[in-house]
């Protein structure tokens, strides 16, 4: 039997992304995070921004998950 050689293909070339691209993206995700955290870790008490106890009641169980006393 014949053996049919596959026609050689070239692989796609990666085209890396710049700095300056992704910094914007990796300053708006810290950012975001950074809040996400301080809602999770610290919205109550003393240096709460939101009056009440409803950021407390709804990241209460995402605050016990990442280790943060609220009781």
């Amino acid at each position: 039997m014949a053996q049919s050689a596959a026609p050689a293909t070239a692989a796609p070339a990666i085209t890396p992304i710049s700095l300056k691209a992704i910094a914007p993206w990796a300053l708006f995700f810290g950012v975001l995070m950074l809040v996400l955290l301080y809602f999770v870790g610290a919205e109550q008490g003393a240096t709460s921004l939101i009056s009440g106890e409803n950021v407390h009641e709804w990241v209460h169980d995402g605050r016990h998950l990442l280790g943060f006393p609220c009781h």
